[in-house]
């Protein structure tokens, strides 16, 4: 599928095999049992490379799976409070959100308003004050609180420059 009428080559190992027509270039990876790849298409003249196609894909391949299976993969965790959360259901949430940063995931904290509670939005703010508070050496706030509807809520990730 070249379309140049005449190509630069490169060998299997690197070297440079000179300007050929493409036809004899297509003869001489055949003759190695090779296949004639377009590497760089907008050159003058375009450049091809002597290479093992089916090899060189599956190479590629390889190379693409094992930098999947070495990348995190972070979650994002959901821990709901009340404004009317008691001293002990915070302390053991809170531990949740502290498992969850350790873990390596991003914590979203949502304060849940339910009928009138609303008016008392400065609730719900102090409580995710607090929780900013006694998280701030493992945590770092990556979205503020803000409020949607009848909940208010804030983005945590876990902090990458442990003091």
């Amino acid at each position: 599928m070249i379309r140049a009428k005449e190509v630069s080559v490169i060998a299997e190992n690197g070297d440079p095999l000179g300007t050929m027509s493409v036809p004899e270039a297509l003869a001489l990876a055949k003759d190695q049992e090779m296949d004639l790849v377009e590497v760089a298409p907008n050159a003058v003249p375009p450049v091809c490379r002597v290479m093992d196609y089916g090899k060189f894909k599956y190479r590629q391949s390889k190379r693409a799976h094992e930098a999947k299976k070495n990348q995190k993969i972070i979650h994002l965790k959901e821990v709901k409070f009340r404004p009317t959360t008691d001293e002990h259901d915070y302390d053991f949430k809170l531990k949740h959100v502290r498992r969850f940063i350790e873990a390596g995931d991003k914590v979203k904290v949502v304060i849940f308003f339910r009928g009138r509670e609303i008016v008392h939005r400065n609730k719900g703010q102090e409580i995710l004050d607090r929780i900013v508070k006694e998280t701030e050496e493992t945590t770092i706030v990556e979205q503020s609180s803000k409020q949607e509807g009848r909940t208010l809520m804030m983005v945590l990730a876990p902090n990458t420059k442990k003091k």
